[in-house]
């Protein structure tokens, strides 16, 4: 019967070994499609609204497309990890829904 530590370790191991070959397979498929110019390249360039969330008096929130940089274009990767310091798709498209929160200081008079 084998030790608790041991299983952990077994464990551990088995786990480490399953992301890292899930890495490898998303990379290797991403250089795959790369390397052929069809409708499946695995880069995409995305523009998407700034919104920013902007507090107010009273506990409300306002929300406002920011002037500065309002539709910024982001490439990202269509795949499960990063890769080639793009991000995953997925995740851009999530934290893209998202209003940036900001924060209003007061400067205190001398």
């Amino acid at each position: 019967m084998p030790t608790p530590q041991s299983l952990l370790k077994y464990t551990a191991a088995t786990l480490i070994s399953g992301v890292l070959l899930l890495y490898l397979a998303d990379w290797a498929l991403v250089r795959l499609r790369a390397l052929h110019r069809t409708a499946t390249m695995p880069y995409e360039s995305m523009t998407l609204p700034r919104v920013l969330a902007i507090p107010e008096k009273g506990g409300k929130t306002e929300y406002r497309i920011d002037q500065l940089n309002p539709e910024p274009t982001i490439t990202c990767v269509h795949s499960l990890f990063p890769h080639s310091d793009r991000k995953p798709c997925w995740y851009v498209l999530r934290k893209a829904s998202r209003p940036i929160p900001m924060t209003l200081l007061v400067a205190m008079p001398r």
